[in-house]
């Protein structure tokens, strides 16, 4: 028997895809803690009841939000290396860096929730954590930081952690960086890109040049 997010993800236009884009959206901007319920339903204009019909309790439409982004990002990690495979360092980490960020924009609450489990504690037990190891590695590897999926590095790890932690505070951060900064969303978007690759692009050439 298929699971609410199988069921959601075959038919893009039922209730409990519905249900999921809406706790999505929500969970993104409040967390796990300061979304109800009550606040998805009222969204999505249904009551109270269809929701827990659909995927019973907060916890489970949680771990359905967790498990739907983490299935988005890896998809995304494998059309990455498959457009860099095989380029020079510095190539690959351009590329990735516009690809991750251009990803992360148009899915803002991926990164909205990521700093939120930074600062807040979760009495829910997610695996969401669990894999950000995991993740890590694909992204070292995807980079060319590390040479196997399987395992990177703690150096290699905390490379990429720099790249994604940067990425996710101007995500999170544009609305309140706009007005300082006084450019529109695309000019952003852009600003961002230069400025991960300012302070990345050149160490890790540098590295590479030490390793030759």
């Amino acid at each position: 028997m298929k699971t609410p997010l199988e069921q959601a993800r075959q038919n893009p236009e039922s209730m409990k895809a519905k249900i999921l884009n809406s706790a999505r959206k929500l969970f993104g901007q409040y967390g796990f803690h300061g979304t109800t319920t009550r606040m998805i339903a009222s969204d999505v204009g249904i009551d109270i009841s269809t929701l827990y019909y659909h995927w019973g309790e907060k916890g489970n439409l949680y771990e359905a939000v967790v498990i739907d982004m983490n299935h988005g990002i890896k998809t995304k990690l494998i059309e990455v290396e498959n457009i860099i495979k095989g380029l020079p360092l510095e190539e690959r980490i351009d590329i990735a860096i516009d690809e991750l960020v251009d990803y992360l924009f148009e899915y803002p609450e991926m990164s909205n929730l990521t700093i939120f489990r930074y600062f807040t504690k979760n009495r829910y037990d997610s695996n969401f954590d669990k894999a950000i190891p995991e993740f890590l590695s694909d992204i070292a590897y995807s980079m060319g930081l590390s040479k196997t999926k399987d395992k990177s590095s703690p150096s290699a790890i905390m490379k990429v952690l720099n790249i994604m932690n940067s990425i996710h505070n101007y995500v999170s951060g544009e609305s309140f960086f706009l007005p300082m900064l006084k450019i529109d969303h695309k000019e952003y978007i852009k600003l961002t890109k230069e400025t991960i690759k300012f302070y990345s692009l050149s160490n890790f050439v540098q590295l590479e040049k030490q390793r030759v």
